[in-house]
């Protein structure tokens, strides 16, 4: 069963979520070459204990994963073909790549999700597409939610939209409902048929995280035992928006605006 959250519900996580909003736009403004993924991660939890919040991530044991390993930081740093989940790490970021940031944080008791990719200084104007391209797709998503939708129609509309810019999204990983708990229903894919899945209903909080490859979608774990990259090792953005529907539309509750 997907949750409905009563209106004081979600002015919590709007709270949260613009708290969220405030942390990631410190983080992608420290991003440069030279810094290490690890002194980010610092950074989150500084930030995160600043505003009176707690990390969702830290100490998380993913119900979908096989082992049961707690995951030991606040914030996810995956570097240009890891997709996401990498474990911040002494790796130094170089002119030219690009970091996708995830953060989840709790809040009042609820949960805010978020996901960026930022370029480290100078990128190759193929890769800048790419992040375009995955941030627009994100935006096609958000546009289809609104009572009596589908969940389909948001995956068709990010998969669409991907494809016919000549990338491809990533199949085995999916979006997810959020509250009282990280992961709620539904899954939430970023391919789909229109029409497909369940209705979506005023109250629902939803996250959609597209993720995009810029040639193949097949994934493998990263040897951090967390993290995914792709199996051909082509570069991969990810954004993630966490969304409350509303009664003729939907909210962005992760945002500064």
């Amino acid at each position: 069963m997907i949750p409905i959250k009563s209106k004081e519900e979600i002015e919590i996580m709007r709270e949260g979520g613009k708290i969220l909003a405030e942390i990631m736009k410190e983080l992608e403004n420290n991003v440069r070459p030279g810094i290490v993924t690890k002194e980010l991660n610092r950074l989150a939890e500084s930030l995160i204990f600043k505003y009176g919040a707690t990390s969702s991530f830290k100490g998380y044991k993913d119900p979908r994963e096989k082992h049961d390993k707690p995951y030991p930081s606040a914030l996810c740093t995956s570097v240009n073909e890891e997709i996401v989940h990498a474990v911040p790490s002494d790796r130094i970021l170089k002119e030219g790549d690009i970091l996708s940031l995830d953060l989840g944080i709790f809040y009042k008791g609820f949960h805010s999700d978020m996901a960026i990719t930022v370029p480290v200084g100078k990128v190759e104007p193929e890769i800048l597409r790419l992040i375009k391209v995955t941030k627009k797709a994100l935006k096609r998503g958000v546009a289809e939610i609104e009572p009596g939708k589908s969940i389909g129609d948001i995956e068709n509309a990010v998969g669409e939209y991907v494809e016919s810019q000549g990338f491809n999204v990533i199949r085995e990983l999916c979006g997810h409902g959020i509250g009282k708990e990280l992961h709620e229903e539904p899954q939430i894919l970023n391919f789909g048929e229109k029409g497909s899945g369940p209705k979506i209903k005023e109250r629902m909080v939803l996250c959609i995280e597209p993720m995009v490859s810029m040639s193949k979608w097949r994934i493998k774990k990263s040897k951090d035992g967390f993290g995914y990259e792709t199996v051909d090792g082509s570069w991969v953005a990810h954004f993630e928006h966490t969304i409350a529907v509303t009664k003729n539309g939907c909210e962005i509750l992760t945002t500064l605006k």
